[in-house]
């Protein structure tokens, strides 16, 4: 199998922060990749816009040390870094104040797709809002790109949202997630809305509950003066895991189309029910063998910030009245996983009798690593002597099914950074999705701060605090394993 690559149009495309660890990591690397590929054109501009007082030359020497530092090497191509560094320039910049805004203006061709990826800190968001606008560099058509985090709390998310409306028009905005462009996100939809297979048995009648897991085995270190400001609930549920959430539960829209998808994720948003605190289980890894504990990372020795949280949750609708989505998220734990399980429930009756009676079908699906989806159903186990059941696992690993297709996808910013350029906001948040998801996260923060709650401390290596466990217990369930 062979993907179809499409080109996109010329462009010119500012990175603010163009010297950041952003850029370096993954923007520089996912455009040099998108020129490989084919679907970025040879007339592209890419200017690096920072503070720092660096000539084209030695901006070019950075970007040539981001990609063979990222770029695997079976990727990298010496020929075609040089014609990628022919597209890169750079200009000196004051974000909040006058120098280099009349260079930057005057480098823009006035024919081209313009878009401005703002990968600074969130409170250098407005003052670059207006600036671009200010000094009539922004045009109707210009886009901008927004990285998390979109405040810290509502009160911060309408603040910013107001600021960024003042000169720019919604449609012009582009409030990334990196977990929407990754391949089997969007695989999702199209499992549900493109088979007839699983969309029927999508609902409350079929499904017993659905678990979301996004675990990651390396702690806060580089991350931990923001880290601690923010915490699990705002750094990843608020965000990340709302949006999985919202992705499992929507409602078919009417089209794939921008507004129509983000109308439905509203919806799940706005459907869901308040946390209680019963439902709710904080905890912050400690010290280990040879690993230093969060309090020790962040130089907090008081700090009650969670590095783990577990959550159960309802969506208040007709499709899923009565379904209980479990989230959890950490770090320091025992490996990196992100995965959704959807857990369908038991034949309402056996007729094998209760002893091979199994627990119901499952569908898994992967997001890191080893994309994949995996369905879990129940077979008779071969051989003689009666009808014994056993679980097989019917394995879908991109890799293995798409052939070189599933061993190279698209990073998630190198699909989301031609979005921006096609105008495609399908897999970009719409703001007033943004202030839903805090509107519904501040009172659960709120809950825990208000009763004095303190995070429950757990091992590095672990699977997090054992009253996560006991969170699904007294359900009668049981979270899946965190496991590579």
């Amino acid at each position: 199998m062979v993907s179809r690559v499409i080109p996109v149009d010329p462009f010119d495309l500012v990175i603010f922060g163009g010297t950041g660890d952003l850029a370096r990591r993954k923007i520089l690397p996912s455009l040099y990749r998108r020129l490989a590929s084919g679907q970025m054109p040879d007339g592209a501009h890419i200017i690096g816009a920072a503070r720092s007082g660096l000539t084209d030359d030695e901006y070019r020497d950075f970007v040539r040390e981001s990609v063979t530092d990222q770029v695997p090497a079976d990727q990298y191509d010496a020929a075609l870094l040089d014609r990628f560094l022919g597209l890169v320039r750079y200009i000196p910049l004051d974000a909040i104040g006058t120098e280099g805004w009349a260079d930057l203006a005057g480098a823009l061709r006035a024919d081209m797709v313009q878009a401005f990826y703002f990968s600074v800190g969130p409170a250098l968001f407005g003052p670059l809002a207006e600036r671009l606008h200010d000094h009539g560099i922004a045009r109707p058509e210009t886009r901008i790109v927004v990285e998390k985090p979109f405040g810290h709390d509502l009160e911060s998310a309408r603040a910013l949202n107001a600021v960024l409306a003042a000169a720019f028009h919604e449609h012009q905005i582009y409030r990334i997630d990196h977990y929407l462009g990754k391949e089997t996100v969007q695989n999702l939809m199209a499992v549900r809305f493109a088979n007839v297979l699983f969309e029927p048995l999508w609902n409350a009648q079929y499904v017993d509950h659905v678990q979301i897991t996004v675990a990651e085995s390396l702690g806060v270190e580089g991350r931990g003066a923001y880290y601690d400001r923010a915490g699990a609930m705002r750094d990843m549920v608020q965000n990340h895991m709302m949006q999985l959430l919202c992705l499992i539960a929507m409602e078919p829209p009417s089209h794939f189309e921008p507004d129509a998808v983000r109308d439905e994720k509203l919806k799940v948003i706005r459907a869901l029910d308040p946390v209680g605190p019963e439902d709710i289980v904080r905890g912050q890894y400690r010290a280990g063998p040879g690993v230093p504990g969060y309090v020790d990372v962040v130089g907090t020795p008081g700090s009650d910030t969670e590095s783990f949280i577990a959550l159960k949750v309802h969506v208040s609708n007709w499709r899923w009245a009565g379904t209980p989505f479990y989230l959890r998220t950490g770090k320091r734990l025992r490996t990196r996983v992100s995965e959704i399980a959807v857990t369908f429930k038991d034949p309402p009756h056996s007729i094998f009798g209760h002893e091979t009676r199994r627990r119901g079908n499952v569908l898994a699906i992967r997001l890191q690593p080893d994309e994949g989806m995996v369905m879990r159903v129940t077979i008779k186990e071969p051989g003689p002597g009666g009808m014994r059941l056993v679980e097989v696992p019917l394995d879908m690993s991109f890799a293995e099914a798409l052939g070189e297709d599933g061993r190279n996808f698209p990073d998630a910013y190198e699909r989301l950074i031609m979005d921006v350029i096609r105008g495609d906001q399908t897999l970009f948040m719409r703001g007033d999705e943004v202030e839903a998801a805090w509107a519904w996260t501040d009172p659960v923060i709120a809950g825990w701060q208000a009763r004095g709650a303190r995070a429950m401390p757990y091992d590095p290596g672990s699977s997090g605090p054992d009253d996560a466990l006991m969170l699904m217990h007294r359900d009668g369930r049981r979270w899946r394993e965190i496991e590579g």
